[in-house]
């Protein structure tokens, strides 16, 4: 079993995975983003209990986690969500707590290893994972192996400008895809060009939303239309950049991919001309709730196993 370790801005969750991508258990517990003991404390106690009801003994821990992490030092980078936990050591600290080796990567990575290991994108050589929800995140798989930038960064496929004139986003660009595309993307949209009178403005949410078109609601049709226009445009870059065998979809937005499917499709056809983007298959994730669990183990296996992806 490896011991896995998700850790994401509101809770930390923790399992035990065998060597085929089963979670046999898990636990989690909120996220204290000021207090990293705690953190690390919560992690450490609810794998050893794990291990304890579950009779079963950890030969690796492997962690996927929210934000810039350097994968090489096994620390914490500039975490928006975890201000407290910047450069803090997290591989040496639970290798100290359980005495073997352990191994970090960014949970978008981690997605991508698990998608192409044990998931929808077994076999493949060049896989791209795009999940879509509160923002837009991802990993890329090149020739069998995980792409890192200088220094081990991990490229943030998000915020890969589509419209310079777009809204503002969090990174200190305008019209990235995250700000075009993610879920709360759709609701800025509606608050935006809804008229005057829209019943459903308040407190509307990108499932709504999807609600409300599947229902024939002129609106939410209009912001479905947008959304798959805009995923279309960043997915066409990616295509048109790396050829990938496959792209996996995951996110709470992509719950209703095929509402958004076929115009992405349209878009992606009609712009990427010079490369042979109808090899590229567009699918669904396939590991479920406990992909980024399952993505913590495969970190492990990525690194230290004998597992190739």
């Amino acid at each position: 079993m490896i011991g896995a370790v998700d850790i994401g801005g509101t809770k930390i969750a923790v399992g035990a995975v065998d060597d085929n991508g089963k979670v046999l258990a898990r636990a989690e517990t909120p996220t204290d983003g000021n207090n990293y003991s705690a953190g690390l404390d919560a992690m450490v106690r609810m794998l050893q209990e794990i291990a304890s009801k579950h009779d079963v003994q950890f030969r690796g821990i492997g962690i996927g986690s929210t934000g810039p992490v350097d994968p090489i030092l096994g620390e914490f980078g500039d975490v928006d969500f975890l201000p407290g936990w910047r450069g803090k050591k997290l591989v040496p600290d639970l290798e100290d707590a359980f005495h073997v080796k352990a191994a970090l990567e960014n949970d978008g990575d981690a997605a991508a290893l698990a998608e192409a290991g044990w998931g929808a994108g077994r076999d493949c050589a060049r896989l791209i994972y795009i999940t879509v929800g509160t923002g837009i995140g991802g990993g890329i798989i090149l020739d069998g192996k995980l792409y890192r930038g200088v220094d081990g960064a991990h490229p943030e496929v998000g915020h890969q400008v589509l419209d310079p004139s777009g809204p503002e986003c969090s990174c200190g660009f305008r019209g990235c895809w995250e700000s075009l595309a993610a879920g709360p993307a759709m609701v800025t949209w509606i608050d935006r060009n809804a008229p005057a009178g829209y019943l459903h403005r308040q407190g509307i949410t990108a499932q709504k939303i999807c609600e409300l078109a599947r229902q024939g609601d002129e609106v939410a049709q209009q912001a479905v239309e947008h959304e798959a226009y805009y995923m279309g445009l960043g997915l066409a870059n990616l295509i048109s950049m790396f050829t990938p065998d496959v792209i996996v979809l995951s996110g709470s937005v992509m719950k209703s991919a095929d509402m958004f499917l076929d115009r992405m499709r349209e878009v992606i056809r009609k712009g990427c001309r010079f490369v042979p983007a109808d090899k590229t298959q567009l699918i669904l994730a396939s590991l479920g709730d406990d992909t980024n669990l399952i993505g913590a183990a495969r970190v492990w296996h990525y690194r230290y196993g004998s597992q190739p992806v």
